[in-house]
């Protein structure tokens, strides 16, 4: 949890409490944004932008308990509007590529950030979605708000991501127990 006197001097612009802010989140922050932006620069560029509009917005924020909420929103907020730019939501299954299956794979347990490094295999819209839906816990009215989508999109692209998820997991990881 973050100190409330670090945040409160931040609001003041004080730069050192500034720089220990940002290297307390930014790691954090930046698993979330690898979890939606698949280019380092991409990554980079909206936690920039992230970071800036926490700077510049820090006193619209109300309840200092609700602040890493509410920076994880910002830049999740910042990576869908990288997304938009360059992202097909209406991309379906049947378009994505197959992956190739490895030669020898051995039956392991799935980890968290085996299924995370998975993640990165599905198409932009389908991982958006997932992550939104799954992770961040919105409904996919809120989603297709964000995105700019219909709610029935969002509902393909999630069961989308889930088909495709189940495929990759059952082929990488349990192709030896059939």
């Amino acid at each position: 949890m973050i100190n409330e006197t670090l945040i409160l001097a931040c609001k003041k612009m004080q730069r050192d409490a500034q720089r220990q802010l940002y290297e307390q989140m930014a790691p954090k922050l930046y698993r979330t944004s690898k979890r939606y932006l698949k280019k380092e620069e991409d990554i980079e560029e909206a936690l920039a932008d992230a970071f800036y509009i926490i700077f510049t917005k820090l006193d619209q924020l109300k309840e200092i308990k609700a602040f890493e909420g509410w920076a994880r929103r910002i830049t999740v907020n910042q990576c869908l509007y990288s997304i938009k730019k360059n992202v097909n939501f209406n991309m379906y299954l049947d378009d994505v590529k197959t992956m190739e299956q490895p030669a020898t794979a051995e039956i392991t347990d799935l980890e968290e950030e085996d299924l995370l490094k998975l993640l990165t295999q599905l198409p932009d819209g389908c991982q958006t979605v997932f992550n939104l839906f799954v992770i961040e816990g919105y409904a996919h009215k809120e989603i297709a708000t964000m995105l700019n989508i219909s709610e029935g999109t969002s509902k393909s692209q999630l069961n989308a991501a889930k088909t495709k998820l189940k495929d990759l997991v059952n082929n990488l990881y349990y192709q030896k127990a059939k």
